[in-house]
C-alpha cells in the first residue's frame, strides 16, 4: 500500500492511497466463493452453481461492498502508519477504481493540534476572601421574604415594587403592531419587563385611572420592525396591589425545612447554605481565572473545525430545551444559527484540548475518595444524602460527569501551584456576582 500526505491548510490533511489490486480481487473472490456455496438460482442446485455465473451475477456489487471496506481499512492503516490523529470523519473521494488495477482514493480530514508547553506560572489568579457577615444573612432572610410575598389591594396610587394589573393598547403611526396590546395584564413595577419608560409612566395611578405614554422601542430590541420605533401605548389601570411579606415565624421556617429550634436554627440553617453558596463561588472565581490564563497562553492555537461544528451542534441543542414542544416544529439551524454559538464554541474545545493534555501528562485520575467526597459535599444541600449518593453511585453516566468534575478540579490545582496567587478581600454579594469583564477577549 502506498501513501503520501499533503498539508492543504492549518490542520487540514489530504492523504492519497494506493490500494494493491491483488487485495481487492482476492477479496472479492473469497467472498464470491463463500457465497456460491449457498446462493439458490433456478436451473441450478443449490451449491452448484458455475462460478462465471455467480460472478456475472453477482461480482460488480460484491466488489463495490469490498471496495468500500478496503477503503475504510485502509484509510485507517494509513494514518496509523503516518502517525495522524484525525478529528472527525473523513471525506473519502475514490479516484481510481478500474478493475484489474491499483485501487487508489484520496481522504481529507483534520488532525489534532500538537499542543506546546506551556510556562503557567505567569498566570495570575486573584483568590476571594470573603466570609458571611449578619448582614448578609439578613439580606437574604429579606430575600426569601420577598419571594414567598403575597399581594393585597392597595388604596393608593401605585409606586415602584407594587403590582398593577392593567390593560394596555400599542400603536405604531397609529397602527396597531403585533404584541402590544393585552387585559388584564399583571405586572410589577421596576421589574424591567417592559421597554423604558413603561413602567415609571404607571407610577402615581390609581384603580380606574387611564394614561397614554409617548415611547421609543430601544434601537438594539430584538424585533427589526420596532427597532428605536417611536410608539404610544394607551394604559388603563384596574387594580394595585401592595407586596405584602411573611412574618418570621414557625411556618415560615418550616417552608425550608427547619421544624424546630424557631429563629436561631433558620439563621444558622441559612448562614450554613450562603457558606456553601460562597466556597463554591470563590472555587468557580479562581477556576475561571485559571482557564482564562490557560486560554490567553494558547491564544494562537489552531482547533479542528469538525469539533467545533460538534460543540456548536451541543450547545444549540442545549438553547433549544427552552423551547420545549414548540421545539419539535422549528428548525434549529434557523432561529440559532452557528454564529451565534461559534465563539464560544472554540474556546470550550480549545480549552478541552489543553486541558486534556495536561491531564495525560500529569497522570490525573478521579480518585474513589475524591469522588466520595465530591458527591458528599453536594449532597449537602439535600435532605435525605445518602439518596442522593446512592442515585449517582447506581448511574454511571451521572457519575462519569462527578468524575470529570473532579479530574477537572485536580486539574486547577496543579496550574494554580504554579500560578501567580494572590488574596483579594471581596464581600459575599461580590463574590457571587459575576466578574467584571476587562475587555471583549474573554
Amino acid at each position: 500500500m502506498q501513501v503520501s500526505v499533503e498539508t492543504t491548510s492549518g490542520l487540514e490533511r489530504r492523504l492519497i492511497v494506493a490500494v494493491p489490486s491483488q487485495r481487492i480481487d482476492s477479496a472479492v473472490d473469497s467472498r464470491l466463493q463463500e457465497a456460491a456455496k449457498t446462493v439458490k438460482l433456478n436451473g441450478f442446485r443449490p451449491g452448484k452453481v458455475p462460478m462465471r455465473v455467480i460472478r456475472q451475477r453477482y461480482g460488480q456489487s460484491v466488489r463495490m461492498e469490498v471496495l468500500g471496506e478496503v477503503m475504510n481499512e485502509s484509510f485507517y492503516e494509513a494514518i496509523q502508519q503516518q502517525g495522524l490523529k484525525p478529528a472527525g470523519r473523513p471525506e473519502i473521494e475514490p479516484k481510481s477504481l478500474e478493475e484489474g488495477k491499483d485501487v487508489e482514493f484520496v481522504a481529507t480530514f483534520e488532525v489534532f493540534p500538537e499542543i506546546e508547553t506551556k510556562d503557567y506560572s505567569g498566570i495570575e489568579v486573584k483568590k476571594p476572601v470573603a466570609e458571611v457577615t449578619p448582614a448578609d444573612i439578613d439580606n437574604m432572610i429579606e430575600n426569601l421574604r420577598k419571594q414567598r410575598a403575597s399581594w393585597k389591594a392597595a388604596e393608593r396610587a401605585a409606586q415602584l415594587g407594587d403590582q398593577v394589573d392593567i390593560d394596555y393598547a400599542g400603536t405604531k403611526d397609529g397602527e396597531a403592531f403585533d404584541g402590544g396590546s393585552a387585559e388584564g395584564s399583571k405586572l410589577e413595577l421596576g421589574s424591567g419587563r417592559m421597554i423604558p419608560g413603561f413602567e415609571d409612566g404607571i407610577v402615581g395611578l390609581s384603580a380606574g385611572e387611564e394614561k397614554t405614554l409617548a415611547l421609543s422601542f430601544p434601537e438594539d430590541y430584538h424585533n427589526e420592525a420596532l427597532k428605536g420605533a417611536a410608539v404610544e401605548f394607551a394604559i388603563k389601570v384596574n387594580a394595585v396591589n401592595e407586596k405584602v411579606l411573611p412574618e418570621l415565624n414557625d411556618e415560615f421556617y418550616e417552608m425550608f425545612g427547619v421544624k424546630e429550634g424557631g429563629e436561631e436554627a433558620f439563621r444558622a440553617e441559612v448562614e450554613k447554605n450562603m457558606t456553601r453558596e460562597l466556597k463554591n463561588a470563590s472555587k468557580a472565581r479562581i477556576k475561571n481565572q485559571v482557564m482564562e490564563g490557560v486560554l490567553d497562553l494558547h491564544s494562537d492555537m489552531q482547533v479542528p473545525k469538525a469539533l467545533v461544528d460538534q460543540e456548536i451542534d451541543a450547545l444549540r441543542k442545549q438553547q433549544m430545551q427552552q423551547f420545549g414542544a414548540l421545539a419539535e416544529k422549528l428548525n434549529p439551524a434557523d432561529i440559532l444559527p452557528d454564529d451565534l454559538f461559534r465563539e464560544n464554541a472554540e474556546r470550550r474545545v480549545k480549552l478541552g484540548l489543553v486541558l486534556n493534555e495536561l491531564i495525560n501528562a500529569e497522570g490525573i485520575t478521579a480518585s474513589q475518595d475524591k469522588v466520595k467526597a465530591a458527591l458528599e459535599e453536594m449532597a449537602e444541600s439535600y435532605e435525605d444524602k445518602d439518596e442522593i449518593i446512592n442515585w449517582y453511585m447506581g448511574n454511571p453516566q451521572q457519575l462519569q460527569q462527578i468524575q470529570a468534575m473532579v479530574v477537572e478540579e485536580e486539574v486547577v490545582e496543579k496550574l494554580l501551584e504554579k500560578s501567580k496567587v494572590s488574596e483579594e478581600t471581596l464581600s459575599y454579594e461580590e463574590v457571587l456576582s459575576p466578574p467584571q469583564q476587562e475587555d471583549d477577549a474573554s
